[in-house]
């Protein structure tokens, strides 16, 4: 099973420690009104992404764990957090202004630095908005079969109550960003998260495949997803275009390589578009398992991880990759250069870290 699928079931994991905590004696407590519980073990728990603020460390992970380092990853340090549920995401726009998302609809901000966290978005509101505005679409539009299609499922959305999970969240400024997830959860923001404006029916996505990243390239902006799914923001039609792509295996993530793009997922597959998606070419990472994580060094070379913790660089825009040797392997769903020669990987097992020779 992939880190990916791992994501999607982990929401398990919140509700035990709701039943074998103070809900047992007191009643149920949704994770949503639970704040996390401190854990000495925290870095050490299941940790789903890790972001730079500034030169701080910030790792997300099950169970509402979020850990900051302010040493390049060798200590860490569990800040509060509002909610239990388990967290996917997390991205950074400066050294103070960042989001995280997960599971149950959640979105939360921080404002300095990963220290303190505020809920600006969770599944019972997205749900309510979604419905809203769908229902707002289906007036505007009477004779739209589309409209009250995706109205209906809108609908069935709310009637399956805040259980859809936020896999990705990107932020362009402090006051612009998206969040993506599953079975088509889109979701938009150009006041910074105070408030979310469902982009649902602004996606080539019919069939609600899941929507696994988000992340700029060569001067657009990308979605990738699930069943070979690559969109393409068109900027004047505000709607993310689907792209032909040779390929109709999950994709997990997408990096930008200079100029060029690059899609990876499932099974080791990766695929680089040097023209804005226009046309693809296959990239062999030399990595067997499914690639989850990408990062770039400070000398500009491009990283890819498998879930196995193995890495690939390229220094050529992605046109061909090298294996690259640590001196530790381990199951990886995120990981980010702290020093040259020097990563901090996330995965099952928390945080690692792992010397390399920097390409």
């Amino acid at each position: 099973m992939d880190i990916r699928c791992r994501a999607l079931g982990a929401s398990l994991a919140s509700i035990a420690l709701v039943l074998a905590g103070p809900a047992r004696a007191a009643g149920f407590v949704d994770v949503l009104d639970l704040p996390a519980m401190t854990s000495p073990l925290a870095a050490k728990s299941l940790l789903q992404a890790v972001a730079r603020a500034g030169d701080r460390l910030v790792a997300v992970g099950q169970r509402g764990h979020i850990v900051v380092s302010d040493d390049a990853g060798a200590t860490w340090r569990q800040s509060p957090c509002p909610v239990s549920s388990d967290l996917t995401a997390v991205f950074f726009v400066d050294r103070l202004h960042g989001w995280a998302a997960g599971h149950d609809g959640v979105i939360l901000h921080s404002a300095d630095g990963g220290e303190h966290w505020e809920v600006q978005l969770t599944g019972r509101l997205a749900n309510e908005v979604l419905v809203a505005a769908m229902e707002r679409r289906a007036v505007e539009q009477p004779h739209s079969e589309s409209a009250r299609a995706w109205l209906t499922e809108a609908r069935r959305f709310r009637e399956q109550g805040a259980d859809k999970p936020f896999l990705d969240v990107w932020f362009a400024d402090r006051d612009n960003g998206f969040a993506v997830g599953a079975y088509n959860l889109l979701f938009r923001t150009a006041d910074g998260g105070r408030t979310w404006e469902p982009w649902f029916d602004r996606i080539d996505n019919p069939k609600l495949y899941n929507l696994y990243a988000i992340r700029p390239a060569g001067g657009a902006l990308y979605i990738v997803g699930e069943a070979g799914l690559v969109a393409k923001l068109d900027v004047p039609g505000a709607r993310f275009r689907a792209l032909p792509v040779p390929y109709k295996g999950s994709f997990f993530g997408l990096a930008e390589a200079g100029s060029a793009l690059v899609v990876f997922g499932l099974r080791g597959n990766a695929y680089r578009s040097a023209d804005g998606g226009a046309t693809w070419s296959k990239v062999d990472a030399g990595l067997p398992a499914s690639i989850v994580a990408a990062t770039r060094t400070a000398r500009g070379a491009l990283l890819l991880a498998d879930a196995a913790g193995r890495v690939a660089a390229s220094r050529d825009g992605a046109e061909s990759f090298f294996p690259v040797a640590l001196d530790r392997t381990v199951p990886v769903s995120a990981l980010v250069e702290v020093a040259p020669g020097r990563l901090a990987s996330v995965g099952p097992r928390g945080v690692a870290l792992s010397g390399f020779v920097a390409p």
